[in-house]
Parts: structure tokens; sequence; C-alpha cells
């Protein structure tokens, strides 16, 4: 696992309350689904990044974060591991605070370039599942 307990806890409490989650579709069946989900009951912003550009969760979506008008402070990644670090790079050039790479979703070169490039990462974790560790849900 990349991304320890303090830096879960800082990317959750403390970065910033809009989350970019790409991969989210209106597709009920699909893990982004349901974490987004879980994000908006924890007090965040969910911005749905996908090809389709569809509203979900009431928030409307984006083809790709270069499209979102305005600041985005976490990019929620859950495309396959083969795509994740061009997203990270397209966070990192977008100006998020944050990468959070989802379960299975792992790029170790993608977290050395995110972290060196200053910003907090987390790989091969679900914030729905670390959320409730906060005691905070």
């Amino acid at each position: 696992m990349y991304g320890d307990a303090e830096t879960v806890r800082r990317i959750l409490t403390g970065t910033g309350d809009t989350w970019a989650v790409v991969g989210l579709s209106s597709n009920r069946r699909r893990a982004a689904y349901g974490v987004a989900q879980v994000l908006q009951r924890f007090g965040k912003r969910v911005v749905p990044v996908h090809p389709k550009a569809e509203t979900v969760h009431g928030e409307q979506g984006y083809a790709s974060l270069a499209d979102i008008p305005f600041e985005v402070d976490v990019v929620d990644v859950f495309v396959n591991s083969e795509l994740a670090g061009a997203v990270a790079d397209e966070a990192v050039a977008e100006g998020a605070k944050a990468v959070w790479f989802q379960l299975d979703v792992i790029d170790e070169a993608a977290y050395e370039r995110t972290r060196a490039a200053g910003l907090e990462m987390v790989m091969d974790r679900c914030p729905a599942i670390e959320i409730p560790r906060l005691g905070q849900v």
C-alpha cells in the first residue's frame, strides 16, 4: 500500500472538499458510483469525470479534468492501472492537491512522479473503506 494512515487522514480531512472522480458514470453497478455517494455523505463535492460527461449524484460531469472550470482538490482515480498514470499527470498539470488511486489501481512510477511534484498521494486504497476508520461517518 502506498500512503500511510496520516496521508490518508490529511487527504480525507484537510486537503479540500472538491473531488474529481475519474471513471464515475451513472452506472450504479460500478464501484465509483457507490464510493462517490460515500464521499458526498462525508461532505465532499463529487465531480464526475467520464468521456460521457454525465450528470451523476446531482453534479455536472466533465469529459476530462482539463474541462472542469473550477479548482479540484483531490483526483480519485477509478480507471485501470494502464491509464492511471496519465490521469495522475493530468491532475498535477491541473493543480490538484492530491491524487487517490482506488483499490487495485497501481502505477508505482506515477506515484513517484506525483509525489515528486509535491502532491499527496494514496494508491491501492478506497476512501469508502478509510472514512469509517476515521470515526466520522
